[in-house]
């Protein structure tokens, strides 16, 4: 298999940009990297295309050295021919290939593996060369046949195209699955919310699945593939094929479909998954302002965190205004004096349980602290995941003083002023992005998720002087150890003063330095061009097309100061 043409033409894209990002992945380059700062080697393709290129990359050498492996055990055994050889080669996925190694494969003992080890192999040979001279067989020697490759594939085909998927009730008891307790739908048509649905509802025993086919049209599938009619041996062969149908052949392709089905669901699923984090994410921050955290409860209060501009906390409060008026009274006093002693600008409230009347005590406090000259406005944020991240053994280290509540609040504060920096302290599958995240394969869903934080990480830059150590292994070429290292550095030897001096972090080599460094900014370095997208890379480039355009660094400087 061509591999690059193979995935030049899924993706629509010419066999040269295929051929140069396999290069430069195989070179130890990151997706973020590549797609920003080697645009000229690839057309200009975005993160996503370029993820989707990795995926098929991966896979498709999967397969070539499943190929490989399986070529050298068929050999072994003296039976590979040419014909099976070309076979082989021809194989587009790893079913396909299967398919055609199932026969050599080593099987466990069987009345098969007995009926060859007593010399009737070549009766069975005999039989199913079904030439018009063969004797009539008078016994049945084979358990079973093998399933001709040829035969699964055209069976597989025909149950998608026209087996249906039938569910019914498994349990008395009403629950979330009633729309299935008696159901049936053509597996063709089948959505991914469906198939994830009935996948759980099998699995807490509400429901039994089966996979339905007209035994009309198998049966016609199989003559047409196994059948050479006019010979002595072609109704033995036609039983025999039947009988293998029905007992090994079917339920080995039904669990293929219901395979095939919940890996076709899982990726749509991941992929929505993915794109309902990317705006989270991304969502604008509200920076430079002092915040108030409010995360609402009933039992437990109202948990309050004041933070400066920095995210640094201020101030605390625990309050109660859905136990009374008298206590949403006692309440709105008690934020009043925070928001006036700290000059807080903005107000973040979590959508969690008792959002709607803390939203409500903010109302009658901002209109109160307006009326006053104090300018107070408010937001709703998501506080998904909150909950994780203040149990966290880095919000621990972060914040050792403060109670699990208290640590929550802070965290919903600092997600209005900058969602991304806060997040990314947050698993991402703890964020809450879909109904059935935690049906997916981990580690297909982690890697999904993770990479969707690594391109916002890398499309927004990072702040060199500021980032804590979560924000720092996000970025592109670095990783926990080097971006713990890099934090070291900025506490023992002060903040940053350009790009180049990050290569005196420990074990941040140079291939290290050539993926980050385009993705850091410096805003105190006396050259400019750190405090931008440009890679240093290319800052001779940027100077000498300025200097074409009748402008310096210096004018960047000022131009960017007035902004």
């Amino acid at each position: 298999m061509d591999i690059i043409a193979t995935i030049a033409s899924e993706l629509g894209q010419k066999p040269e940009y295929i051929s140069n990002v396999v290069s430069l992945l195989d070179e130890g380059n990151t997706i973020p990297f590549i797609a920003r700062y080697r645009k000229e080697k690839h057309g200009s393709m975005d993160d996503t295309v370029l993820r989707k290129l990795e995926t098929r990359l991966q896979y498709l050498r999967g397969l070539d050295e499943r190929r490989q492996t399986v070529a050298a055990a068929i050999e072994s055994q003296g039976k590979l021919t040419d014909e099976l050889k070309i076979a082989l080669e021809g194989c587009a996925t790893l079913a396909e290939l299967e398919d055609l190694y199932r026969p050599y494969k080593q099987k466990r003992r069987t009345r098969a593996t007995v009926a060859r080890e007593k010399g009737l192999e070549p009766l069975a040979d005999l039989l199913f060369a079904q030439r018009r001279d063969c004797p009539r067989p008078e016994t049945a020697a084979l358990r079973f046949v093998d399933p001709d490759a040829e035969l699964r594939k055209v069976l597989r085909r025909l149950l998608w195209d026209r087996a249906s998927l039938r569910t019914v009730s498994a349990s008395e008891e009403d629950s979330v699955y009633g729309t299935y307790y008696d159901f049936t739908q053509r597996v063709s048509r089948l959505q991914g919310y469906q198939v994830l649905a009935i996948n759980r509802g099998e699995k807490e025993k509400f429901l039994k699945v089966s996979v339905e086919l007209d035994p009309e049209l198998a049966a016609r599938a199989i003559r047409r593939s196994v059948v050479v009619p006019g010979s002595a041996a072609t109704a033995f062969v036609e039983a025999a094929a039947a009988d293998a149908y029905d007992r090994l052949i079917f339920p080995s392709i039904e669990r293929e479909l219901r395979s095939d089905l919940t890996d076709r669901a899982n990726e749509g699923a991941i992929v929505q998954f993915a794109q309902n984090l990317r705006p989270l994410l991304m969502q604008p921050p509200v920076k430079g302002k002092v915040t108030m955290g409010l995360d609402p409860g009933y039992r437990m209060g109202c948990k309050v965190a004041v933070v400066d501009a920095t995210g640094k906390v201020l101030d605390t409060a625990v309050v109660y205004p859905t136990h009374g008026e008298r206590q949403k009274r006692e309440a709105i006093a008690a934020l009043s004096k925070l928001v006036r002693r700290y000059r807080v600008e903005h107000i973040a409230i979590g959508n969690g349980t008792a959002s709607r009347e803390t939203e409500q005590m903010a109302v009658e406090l901002i209109r109160g602290e307006k009326a006053a000259g104090y300018p107070l406005s408010y937001m709703i944020v998501s506080e998904a995941g909150a909950s994780v991240y203040s149990a966290s053994e880095l919000a621990a280290k972060e914040f050792p003083q403060y109670d699990v509540n208290l640590r929550s609040a802070v965290s919903i504060a600092r997600r209005l002023q900058d969602p991304l920096a806060e997040l990314v302290k947050i698993e991402p599958k703890a964020i809450g992005v879909g109904q059935y995240q935690h049906d997916m394969p981990p580690k297909q869903l982690e890697e999904a998720l993770d990479a969707v934080v690594e391109d916002c990480v890398n499309a927004v830059g990072v702040d060199l002087n500021t980032a804590s150590p979560s924000l720092l292994q996000r970025v592109s070429g670095l990783t926990a150890a080097t971006a713990a290292n890099v934090v070291a550095y900025r506490e023992e030897n002060g903040a940053f003063a350009s790009r180049s001096q990050i290569k005196k972090v420990p074990k941040l080599g140079p291939k290290a330095f050539e993926q980050c460094a385009g993705f850091l900014r410096v805003p105190e370095s006396r050259n400019i061009l750190d405090n931008t997208a440009v890679h240093p890379e290319s800052y001779d480039a940027a100077k000498g097309l300025l200097g074409l355009l009748g402008h310096s660094l210096d004018d960047v400087r000022a131009r960017k100061l007035s902004d």
